[in-house]
């Protein structure tokens, strides 16, 4: 997530930059062709390449809304997810007791049952991360050839890159038993099952009579709403923007760009013999604001990428990491994730 108001000059053109070169370099080409051929050029109307453009905005601003949505709709989830996580630290906090059993469970070992399941959800948090920034073949990661080369220098310059990201390995050792992990990392859907194994360890909380039927339905309640998360984050990820929309506002952006020195060159020719070259910084203008609008909307269809553009998955799960941790009345805490030239992951 960018969180500077505004994006520095120096941004904008490591994103935009070599779209600015092969755009001048159309620009000036059809320029050159005009400055040669001037007496055989078949001059190309204004009125029907601007209403071409006219079409393409709409076309473009509807996708870019819907982008938007998909992002929106990610980090609401994801508060979502804080907010259940916190009921859940604080049910587990305050239900697990020897209230409702006659053979009393020691500080120690009720500390231990505690931190068990918070821990555990605190592994999960960790695991569905690592799982939503697996790339899918429609995001810019999984394309391969230069868009793959070019997003995977960017993610090593705004994204997870810069954090030289291995935080859930490094997770799981220190917050789940050996034996569970590697009975976990069997799993085609680890996160799945880390939320079947607390639900597993409520059963057994019942069992012992730690909790009584109600706080056991309560519990089991907030298990059931972070699948709810969880499937739809998974919807997001594993369901593509339609590519109807994706795929085609950039066809559509091409054929507006294509056209763009055309019409400027003959509107412009009838200032006299320097007006075609005055056309050149305007069609430049006008291609790069058309092609950044598609750019945006299409970095930010998919929000669990690993670019700068993402929700900041990781450092929602260390704020919620240390809201658990200090209910268990550690100090000890991990540091929260600070942003890193401008990005927060």
């Amino acid at each position: 997530m960018f969180i500077r108001k505004n994006l520095s000059l120096k941004g904008l053109l490591r994103f935009t930059g070599m779209h600015l070169i092969w755009i001048s370099a159309w620009m000036v080409s059809v320029t050159v062709l005009h400055s040669i051929f001037h007496d055989y050029w078949m001059d190309v109307p204004w009125l029907p390449t601007s209403i071409i453009g006219t079409a393409v905005a709409f076309y473009v601003g509807f996708k870019n809304n819907q982008a938007y949505d998909r992002l929106w709709e990610a980090r609401k989830i994801w508060g979502s997810i804080i907010n259940s996580s916190r009921a859940w630290g604080s049910m587990i906090n305050n239900f697990v007791s020897n209230q409702f059993t006659s053979m009393d469970t020691n500080k120690e070992e009720m500390h231990g049952i505690k931190q068990r399941l918070l821990y555990r959800h605190i592994a999960w948090l960790y695991t569905l991360r690592n799982q939503l920034l697996i790339p899918t073949p429609w995001e810019h990661l999984g394309q391969g050839g230069h868009v793959a080369r070019m997003n995977e220098k960017r993610k090593m310059t705004y994204g997870v890159g810069m954090l030289k990201d291995g935080v859930t390995e490094v997770e799981l050792e220190l917050l789940l038993p050996k034996d569970e992990i590697n009975n976990l990392i069997n799993y085609k859907n680890t996160a799945t099952q880390i939320i079947d194994y607390q639900g597993k360890d409520l059963k057994e909380l019942r069992r012992l009579n730690l909790i009584d039927d109600f706080r056991h339905m309560e519990l089991q309640n907030i298990l059931n709403k972070f699948y709810d998360w969880q499937g739809k984050c998974e919807r997001i990820k594993k369901f593509p923007l339609p590519r109807q929309y994706g795929g085609m506002s950039m066809i559509f952006v091409g054929i507006f760009i294509f056209l763009l020195p055309f019409a400027m060159v003959s509107e412009f020719h009838s200032l006299g013999e320097t007006g075609p070259w005055l056309s050149v910084p305007f069609s430049i203008l006008v291609a790069w604001i058309y092609l950044v609008m598609e750019l945006v909307g299409d970095y930010s269809e998919n929000p669990f990428e690993g670019l700068g553009n993402d929700i900041p998955m990781l450092s929602l799960c260390r704020v919620i990491e240390i809201d658990l941790r200090e209910m268990l009345g550690e100090t000890d805490l991990p540091p929260s994730i600070e942003p890193v030239d401008g990005v927060l992951m």
